[in-house]
């Protein structure tokens, strides 16, 4: 059994030696031995991640097809510049703390690849609004992160730009604008109405950073509480 008596004398034995004090090996053998294990771990890990993050690894998945066929006839593949966007590069964040989260949250992926949600153009098209949605939400909450990996209006240079979208850009820079307010469906098809779904989706995120008027009063209070204190 799983639990029986001579399994947990094992598990206590292996703890006992794993914290018993090395007898055979100098202290600076076990740093030292201790220090290179954590750089092949450390190696293999970020090895493995960056496998992850290659155009390769993406799309090995049969329902990565659709993807990969849109993507493909878009200025992110082919353009006048060569530079070529790939699907880590819109899909994965630089910083260390939101690409951990980033491949961690990418294990739904892995579930719904297995349960087949997607495995047909079909259910494609019946998911296509909803996972167009959950990318829209992602990227308005990060103010378009992965787009100002390549992308950032401090760089543009708009005289070198069209006057139609010179124009564009200082508006959205006026009026705090994110890319994806006017870029959606720049790597892949947009689903039918979608305009309607990311005005709900912008709609939602705002309700949900929009201080509320209890917070208002709240706020005026401690301001007020403030001031005549400092009076005094």
């Amino acid at each position: 059994m799983a639990d029986s008596p001579e399994n947990r004398g094992w598990i206590r034995r292996l703890w006992s030696w794993i914290w018993t004090p090395a007898v055979a090996f100098s202290s600076g053998f076990l740093i030292l031995a201790g220090f290179l294990a954590g750089i092949l771990f450390w190696g293999g890990f970020h090895w493995t991640l960056e496998l992850t993050n290659t155009e390769e690894f993406c799309v090995s998945c049969h329902t990565m097809e659709t993807n990969l066929g849109e993507y493909r006839e878009t200025i992110h593949y082919n353009n006048h510049s060569g530079v070529r966007a790939i699907c880590s590069d819109c899909h994965v964040p630089h910083e260390w703390n939101h690409k951990i989260k980033a491949k961690i949250m990418a294990v739904k992926d892995v579930y719904h690849e297995l349960a087949g949600t997607i495995s047909t153009p079909e259910k494609y098209e019946a998911h296509r609004l909803s996972m167009a949605s959950a990318v829209w939400k992602k990227m308005k909450a990060s103010d378009s992160r992965e787009c100002r990996n390549c992308h950032n209006f401090d760089y543009m240079d708009f005289t070198l730009q069209e006057t139609r979208a010179a124009s564009e850009h200082q508006r959205a820079i006026d009026n705090n604008m994110t890319c994806i307010d006017c870029h959606q469906g720049i790597a892949h098809s947009l689903p039918p109405d979608y305009l309607q779904t990311y005005q709900e989706v912008t709609e939602a995120l705002n309700a949900e950073t929009r201080p509320t008027h209890q917070q208002l009063a709240e706020n005026g209070e401690a301001i007020r509480s403030y001031l005549t204190s400092g009076a005094d």
